[in-house]
């Protein structure tokens, strides 16, 4: 069991040769299979996966696990209330519906599996970002509930007035849920419309603009601890690594070129 950073959700990575009898849970579960295979009960019977495949399970749905193989199986799994899941499907489907089900036991498609694994990452991560994890979930529930992600016909002035709300403050805790809430759109809405708008997420919209504000107060000689309080960072450590990841040098290297 992992800490997450999410209400929620819960984490689980294991590596096993265990066999685990018919049981359920209160939950949704989503995951991928990193090394080895399995073989499983499922609401449709009988299924097997293999490494990269993606596996889930529906709160209640009775299932099982075994490994293919004496070599066992490692896996990691995240694990959704269904309150939690019924909000993201309301905002997926514009409020036509908050029911949600996992059609798939298995679903071998590399993307899905790379956007869980990604999602995991984020949510186990030190410094996990809430705003990025709800934005990866948004994405990998559309896509693995064949949720429509083409935009919908959205003003401008919505997107530019969430732009303003990010420039004029990029170190504020903005959520998705806050700006698509002052533009009067669904989380859902707000982040495809401004990815399609701007080429980012809010998310990474607002990473660039708080690196902006970084490079500007470090040429000015603020010390790098100030720097990071002041833009929005978790510490200089979290800092020092987006800084080096988008420009290619650290926050020191840059205020000692001053």
């Amino acid at each position: 069991m992992l800490r997450c950073h999410l209400p929620g959700v819960e984490a689980v990575q294991a590596q096993s040769k265990h066999s685990f009898g018919r049981h359920m849970h209160a939950q949704f579960g989503i995951g991928v299979v990193l090394q080895g295979a399995q073989k499983s009960l499922s609401g449709v019977g009988m299924v097997e996966a293999v490494a990269g495949d993606t596996i889930t399970v529906n709160p209640g749905e009775i299932h099982d696990g075994a490994p293919l193989g004496d070599a066992g199986r490692s896996w990691q799994m995240l694990y959704f209330e269904p309150e939690l899941i019924s909000s993201l499907m309301a905002d997926l489907s514009e409020g036509k519906t908050s029911e949600a089900e996992f059609r798939l036991p298995v679903i071998a498609d590399k993307l899905i599996s790379r956007s869980v694994a990604q999602l995991f990452a984020t949510l186990t991560a030190p410094h996990a970002s809430a705003l990025s994890a709800e934005e990866q979930m948004l994405f990998l529930f559309a896509r693995v509930m064949q949720q429509s992600t083409a935009p919908g016909q959205v003003a401008m002035p919505a997107i530019h007035h969430a732009r303003s709300l990010i420039d004029d403050n990029p170190a504020a805790a903005l959520s998705l849920e806050t700006l698509a809430a002052q533009n009067g759109l669904s989380r859902f809405q707000l982040l495809r419309a401004f990815a399609r708008v701007t080429g980012m997420t809010p998310h990474a919209y607002i990473l660039q603009r708080r690196l902006q504000l970084a490079r500007r107060l470090i040429s000015k000689g603020v010390p790098l601890v100030e720097v990071a309080m002041e833009c929005g960072f978790a510490d200089q450590s979290h800092l020092t690594r987006m800084f080096v990841r988008n420009f290619g040098v650290s926050p020191g290297s840059y205020a000692s070129l001053g």
